[in-house]
């Protein structure tokens, strides 16, 4: 049986003497499944390991593709005898047991769509996957790919994470062969039909100014913006309710949102994921690319979606914490509610997550039907108790591979860390009064 929570596996350090970070310690906000396309990160880590030297800690984010160095006695397409063979020539297996992958994924390749396939991982994996083929696997046909990928995920996940990942799929199947949704229509992107004309616009001339026009910045990296039409977050809730009310007649155990909410349900669970993988793509990755650049906004690759529910009977409140993402869309379904505000207290890496909050930091969002707030998944907050009514909010945690696997060989995080920042800046100004120190000691010592 598929547990519905997960306890914090790496405990903080000790909470400061900001009660508002008391309740932050061991409290991650975590998708206690996570989805899939997660399990890549950790395949594309190992292989890095297996088969590439160390990354560099001045590598950029933005860094063009690096292929593997070709292990001894083979390389790319090697054929026997040490010369070099077109990859036409070249029988599968050999493909298969002698081609590399990219250290860095080839971000102007177009993968191909795996969705109409039986596959032992998820359509999604394959498609994220095949950015790190080697240049001249790109033109070979599909189903060859397939079995290269397939090879290297099989090798390289651990058997217990197989398993994971099959229960999920068995979970997912059951769920999706069963339940009949009620608005089929919305379980596709329709830019037309899903957002307001402003926010469509923006997303179309794609640019800063664009984006500028139709958002506030009320604290520095919060934004907040109209987004969808009063109908689309009708036959959310709508399609919502189908479902819970399935569920309750059916007696089925779903899977909640992540550790800490009770209430809600995964999107991507009942036949969302693919809507909502082309909402990350086409319409948050736009923005964060120009926003969140810094925390890997330009390669969001993987995301978990999903509803959460508070008022009577509900989850009343949402303790201090950071959500496992780079980015995090927020948007108020409705309905009518009192209370449910957002408290944000800066952006922290893991080392600074309990650290205090300075007085520009400290801010309140009020929830409006419609409207989306956008902010980086390490800015910390909660939300206040909702007092009155019913409050329903679609989240999207949208992740990037790239990042998260960068983020491993730095220790510098002062372009998104507070604290980071702060420390960097209280260096620069010791060094500052010690460097003036010494010229004045220098000038004192010097011959009249």
């Amino acid at each position: 049986m598929i547990r519905s929570s997960l306890s914090h596996s790496k405990p903080y350090p000790e909470p400061s003497k900001d009660p508002l970070l008391v309740s932050l310690d061991r409290r991650l906000c975590r998708n206690p499944n996570p989805p899939l396309t997660s399990l890549l990160i950790d395949a594309l880590h190992y292989i890095a390991h297996l088969t590439c030297p160390p990354l560099s800690l001045s590598m950029s984010l933005d860094a063009g593709p690096v292929d593997h160095p070709a292990a001894p006695g083979g390389g790319n397409c090697m054929v026997p005898g040490g010369k070099q063979g077109k990859l036409a020539d070249a029988p599968a297996s050999i493909l298969t047991s002698q081609q590399r992958l990219r250290l860095n994924p080839n971000k102007d390749h177009k993968p191909d769509s795996y969705e109409d396939l039986q596959l032992d991982f998820s359509p999604v994996i394959f498609s994220s996957l095949e950015r790190y083929l080697p240049p001249s696997m790109l033109s070979v046909g599909r189903d060859d790919k397939v079995k290269f990928m397939r090879e290297i995920l099989l090798k390289y996940l651990p058997h217990g994470e197989r398993n994971r990942v099959q229960r999920q799929r068995d979970y997912r199947h059951k769920i999706i062969s069963n339940y009949q949704p009620l608005h089929r229509d919305i379980y596709t992107i329709l830019p037309s039909s899903f957002f307001v004309p402003s926010f469509l616009k923006a997303i179309n001339d794609n640019t800063e100014e664009s984006f500028r026009s139709i958002m506030s910045e009320p604290s520095p990296g919060i934004f907040t913006f109209e987004m969808f039409q009063p109908r689309f977050c009708e036959l959310i809730l709508s399609e919502v309710e189908n479902f819970e009310k399935w569920v309750n007649e059916v007696k089925f155990r779903i899977m909640r949102p992540n550790t800490m909410n009770k209430y809600g349900a995964v999107l991507d669970d009942f036949g969302f994921e693919t809507m909502l993988d082309k909402l990350m793509e086409g319409f948050v990755r736009p923005i964060s690319k120009v926003f969140f650049p810094e925390v890997g906004g330009s390669s969001l690759d993987s995301h978990h979606g999903f509803i959460v529910e508070y008022g009577k009977d509900r989850d009343v409140e949402l303790g201090f914490h950071v959500d496992d993402s780079e980015v995090t869309l927020n948007v108020c379904l409705g309905k009518q509610f009192s209370g449910g505000e957002l408290f944000f207290r800066g952006t922290r890496c893991d080392k600074h997550v309990n650290t205090g909050s300075q007085p520009e930091e400290i801010f309140d969002y009020v929830h409006i039907p419609g409207r989306a707030v956008l902010h980086r998944g390490r800015h910390r907050h909660g939300a206040r108790a909702t007092t009155a009514g019913h409050r329903i909010n679609l989240l999207l945690w949208c992740r990037s591979s790239i990042f998260r696997e960068m983020k491993k060989y730095q220790k510098d995080f002062s372009s998104w860390c507070g604290e980071c920042l702060h420390e960097k800046k209280e260096r620069q100004h010791q060094t500052i009064v010690v460097t003036k120190s010494e010229l004045l000691r220098k000038e004192d010592e010097s011959p009249a």
